[in-house]
């Protein structure tokens, strides 16, 4: 009969971390996760504002030496991240595949210009730096138009702001959850340890003694589950980095290293202080007050 009621206790012992370790891991998963994207929100944000072009078209008596020297000039540019011509022929190819038929034929000519595409930098992607950029290239007697897409450069950086204050609101949200259901986890855990708690407290021992084995037992389960959330972490980053190289994250060591840091920190600290205040509350309650 003791045999069975040991055994029962340790199962019952076993459940209870394990529900603490997989509380703690699924809710520092998801706090890593918006760690990932607040860390990460500018290089989103520069990723999709670097996909804006500005499109140069030229006249058709523009000289091949002048087409070579702004081309060439506009590589070097502070705001350029890269400049391509693009020929009136290899214009129409594309845009006879894109609508499905060759539109050349059909017309007798090819009413298509010479152009340069410039993909810019993230930092000078704005309405009125994009503006003057364009109105200096204007100023050139051999270009014929610059074209570029206003309303949507405006609605990029609307929405950039828009996304940036809501991830951290989340994540401001997300992080007081996180101590909540952590704390509620560790404290289940510890009142049935109550009567436990109460025996040892009137054998004479002191508040500190008591509450050691209890915040050590608890730390290193806020350790495990940290641990198991880092490792799913781990997986999500190299499945985004695997299918949005672009993006770059294996790349930002040090962002990578700060993200885990504060995660495994953050399952520590929140494990120590549940576990400090949990156990408080059962040393400053009557033996009475325990049966409810």
């Amino acid at each position: 009969m003791s045999q069975y009621i040991e055994r029962y206790q340790r199962r019952k012992l076993i459940s209870s971390y394990f529900s603490v370790v997989l509380s703690i891991a699924l809710v520092l998963f998801l706090l890593g996760v918006l760690g990932l994207l607040v860390l990460n929100t500018k290089k989103l944000a520069d990723h999709f504002k670097e996909q804006i072009t500005i499109s140069v078209f030229l006249k058709d008596n523009a000289k091949p030496v002048e087409i070579d020297q702004l081309q060439k000039s506009l590589a070097l540019a502070e705001y350029t991240k890269s400049a391509e011509y693009i020929s009136k022929e290899d214009a129409a190819e594309q845009y006879s595949e894109d609508i499905g038929e060759n539109f050349v034929e059909f017309l007798g000519y090819n009413p298509l210009k010479n152009s340069i595409d410039v993909h810019l930098k993230a930092d000078f992607v704005s309405p009125e730096q994009i503006a003057e950029i364009a109105d200096d290239l204007a100023t050139k007697t051999y270009v014929d138009e610059v074209s570029y897409d206003k309303p949507l450069i405006s609605l990029l950086n609307d929405n950039a702001r828009k996304i940036s204050l809501w991830i951290l609101v989340a994540s401001a949200v997300f992080t007081a959850i996180a101590v909540l259901l952590i704390n509620s986890s560790i404290r289940l855990s510890i009142y049935s340890k109550r009567f436990i708690i109460k025996t040892m407290q009137m054998v004479g021992a002191t508040k500190t003694f008591i509450r050691r084995p209890f915040i050590w037992a608890n730390i290193k389960l806020g350790m495990i589950g940290a641990a198991v959330a880092l490792a799913s972490l781990s997986i999500l980053i190299y499945y985004i980095n695997k299918n949005f190289p672009e993006l770059n994250l294996l790349q930002d060591y040090l962002v990578l290293i700060f993200l885990f840091v504060g995660v495994f920190g953050l399952g520590v600290v929140i494990s120590w202080a549940s576990t400090h205040f949990a156990t408080q509350r059962f040393l400053n309650l009557r033996t009475d007050d325990l049966y409810y």
